[in-house]
């Protein structure tokens, strides 16, 4: 089985990457990713010289690359988790998300209805769906609200996706998930950043007063949930993915520093962000119920993994500090 995965040099396209490559001995992986700044092939040096594995440099967007990959490797499947993420810099500048997040989206579904690629599958977020104010959570049937550019690109994504299921037949599924973390993400995040911050002896900024919730599911329970969907999702469906682990911003980052022994004096509240979503909270019932998926990662054990995997590795995210592209020696 051929497979394309797109943004597979970021943080949750490179564990994607490791798992599919574990768990499905016979799968081919093209990787084709850009090398942003949250582009970085050291996350797959183990894998860089796995005869099943390999990379291309390139745009989802440029639609005769895309076109001439499809076409010669004939791909069975697709799996775009290439995207621009960082909400505060969508808010900046937008036209970086809307070029990768809703025409790259287009030149993929392009390539796929041309080329007869049997599975589809595009990796969203929970944010397309806005914020939430009571104690529900979100369906798969919520309304699509995004509150910023990043969600409004990838809820455009989205119904792209739609569009060419219910126009052309093509055998596409959306995955929604919530807030990821673990190894190797990038530390303009929350987790990462707090965590990198207090092992530098800095102060952990918080926006506004903390109180935002964010629904958190470890990367590798994500990675499990995209290939169930993969191989046995329904043509059309989508799949919200959390694991009920809704935490507010203030005591995550109190509980960082508790596990890394610290006083919460390192806290440091900021100004809020523009139109900053109060909570997110996902309903994974229909992938737990029709997949038989379900997460295996405690949200207790997930985080002290993840606080000693910054703590052990401390020269990756260091050299990121110093230069977005310190890993071009792994070209």
């Amino acid at each position: 089985m051929d497979v394309l995965v797109t943004g597979g040099a970021g943080f949750i396209g490179s564990n994607l990457i490791r798992h599919l490559l574990r768990f499905h001995p016979s799968m081919r992986i093209t990787n084709l990713d850009k090398l942003t700044y949250a582009g970085n092939l050291a996350n797959l040096v183990d894998v860089k010289s796995d005869p099943r594995y390999r990379f291309v440099r390139g745009d989802i967007a440029d639609a005769e690359l895309v076109n001439q990959l499809v076409g010669q490797y004939r791909f069975a499947a697709i799996v775009n988790v290439a995207a621009e993420s960082h909400v505060d810099r969508s808010i900046a500048d937008a036209e970086d998300f809307v070029r990768t997040n809703v025409q790259g989206v287009s030149v993929l579904l392009e390539a796929a209805r041309r080329f007869g690629v049997s599975r589809f599958v595009q990796v969203s977020t929970d944010e397309v769906y806005g914020t939430l104010s009571g104690r529900e959570k979100f369906s798969e049937l919520s309304p699509l609200a995004p509150n910023n550019p990043y969600a409004a690109t990838k809820a455009g994504g989205d119904l792209l996706i739609r569009s060419y299921v219910r126009t052309y037949g093509l055998p596409a599924m959306i995955t929604r998930c919530s807030n990821n973390y673990g190894p190797y993400q990038h530390p303009e995040k929350l987790i990462p950043k707090a965590v990198t911050s207090a092992l530098q002896g800095q102060r952990l900024p918080v926006y506004g007063d903390g109180k935002n919730i964010r629904d958190w599911i470890h990367v590798t329970d994500h990675c499990r949930a995209l290939d169930l969907v993969l191989h046995q999702g329904v043509p059309g469906e989508v799949y919200n993915i959390g694991a009920d682990n809704e935490v507010a911003n203030i005591t995550l980052v109190k509980e960082i520093l508790d596990i890394m022994g610290l006083s919460h004096d390192l806290i440091t509240f900021t100004a809020d962000r523009p139109g900053h979503d109060w909570r997110y909270g996902m309903d994974a019932t229909r992938i737990r119920r029709r997949l038989g998926w379900k997460p295996q990662v405690s949200w207790e054990d997930g985080l002290r993994q993840t606080i000693q995997w910054y703590t052990d590795n401390r020269h990756w995210w260091q050299k990121t500090f110093d230069s977005d592209n310190w890993w071009r020696d792994c070209l």
